[in-house]
């Protein structure tokens, strides 16, 4: 049995690779010749191929009759003895499934289901059937008739049986002149006869079968999802203004390229550093990538060396222009700045007690914008740069001596928040 239930599949996916001819229903009558094989339950015989032949009626609205036989050897259903010649004779009511779900050309499923009077060697009995095939049309009256069914047998013994048939099927019975005007009938003047518009309703173009294509990019309204606007075959007939490969009405941002799994808009990036806030770890500061979008701040071993270098900047007495021997500790100071392009700066004057209250806050003021001068003259950005001065207000060390006064007129250096 298994060998015949794979003949049946192959059939079918013949069948599933035919022409395209519309099934015509001004044919009422169907006639097949074929074979089938049966495979009675519980059987051990092997399958053999009887002949078999239908005659069927068109009802109207899907439902047709049909009258069938066939003649096959069977496995005896009941006691022992050699196979048994099986004899069947049904009528069964049909129903074609394009009925249902609209004209499908020359694909025609149907299923069925009807009774019989079965003989089976000298015992006969009734049977029920029910089943589904296929009927693939490659002209308009020739086609292939692939069938399968169940059927419960009464005979002194019940028994079940799966009968599979194929055959050729001819259709007709239908009125010539009948059949030449559907051929001229085009009720949308598009050139496209009714029987073979797939759109007989509305005006259309042959190349789409009568259907018609409004926005002319090449897709059918019927497959296109975007009809009234010419768009990409690739977005089944919709436009992509921007070019992300999202189609313009799935798109939250139409006219900025962004990626799919964002809407189609790009992936927002707050500090404008070029890393997106989703794996930004500091969304509104600019960093680089290489720290995930922060800045890179010295350490505090290098705010040290800072200030190290800052305390040792010499001014000439009473004012706020460098010693000579300055300029070799403000160079490095200028090129630890330039390594960390990140980071904001305040630079912070201080002096010793000498002198008024008023005149060190003026001379420590001037003193911590002629460090912040230099570094800009040097290459650093005056934004990074804040000054501040305290005059002799926050003392390191004691103004009594002369090494303490020295230790408090001092430059120091910190990073700004």
């Amino acid at each position: 049995m298994k060998h015949v239930k794979i003949a049946f599949l192959a059939m079918l996916l013949i069948v599933f690779h035919g022409t395209t001819n519309a099934q015509d229903t001004q044919n009422p009558w169907i006639l097949t010749f074929g074979a089938n094989a049966i495979d009675v339950k519980g059987g051990d015989s092997d399958i053999t191929i009887g002949p078999k032949m239908s005659l069927g009626r068109y009802l109207g609205k899907g439902f047709s009759l049909e009258l069938a036989g066939a003649v096959n050897e069977i496995s005896r259903p009941w006691g022992t003895g050699a196979d048994a010649t099986f004899v069947g004779i049904d009528l069964n009511a049909k129903y074609a499934l394009n009925n249902a779900f609209g004209k499908s050309g020359w694909f025609d499923p149907f299923l069925y289901v009807g009774g019989g009077e079965n003989w089976v060697g000298t015992e006969n009995g009734l049977s029920l059937n029910a089943g589904a095939g296929i009927n693939a049309w490659f002209t308009d009256h020739v086609g292939i008739n692939v069938t399968g069914g169940y059927k419960k047998v009464n005979t002194p013994v019940d028994f079940e049986m799966m009968q599979y048939s194929a055959g050729l099927t001819w259709k007709f019975g239908g009125s010539k002149a009948k059949d030449v005007t559907e051929e001229l009938s085009d009720k949308d003047g598009d050139g496209v006869p009714d029987c073979r518009d797939e759109c007989p309703d509305v005006a259309g173009l042959a190349m789409f079968h009568g259907c018609p294509d409004t926005d002319g990019d090449g897709i059918p309204d019927k497959m296109d999802k975007c009809p009234d606007v010419f768009g990409l075959k690739i977005l089944q007939g919709c436009p992509d203004r921007d070019g992300d490969g999202t189609a313009d009405k799935d798109d939250a941002c139409p006219d900025v390229f962004g990626p799919k799994t964002n809407a189609g808009c790009p992936f927002k990036d707050t500090d404008g550093d070029g890393v997106i806030d989703l794996i930004d770890r500091c969304v509104e500061v600019k960093g680089p990538a290489s720290n995930y979008g922060c800045p890179i701040l010295p350490t505090v071993e290098i705010m040290s060396e800072l200030n190290q270098y800052g305390r040792t900047i010499l001014f000439d007495y009473d004012k706020w222009s460098f010693k000579q021997e300055s300029y070799a500790v403000l160079q490095p100071m200028t090129t630890i700045l330039k390594e960390y392009p990140d980071a904001n700066f305040i630079i912070e004057g201080h002096t010793d007690s000498d002198g008024s209250d008023a005149y060190n806050q003026v001379l420590s003021e001037k003193r911590a914008n002629a460090v912040r001068d230099y570094f800009v003259t040097n290459g650093i950005n005056p934004n990074r740069l804040t000054t501040k001065a305290f005059g002799e207000s926050k003392p390191v060390d004691t103004n009594d001596t002369p090494a303490g006064k020295a230790n408090n007129r001092r430059t120091e250096v910190k990073l700004a928040e």
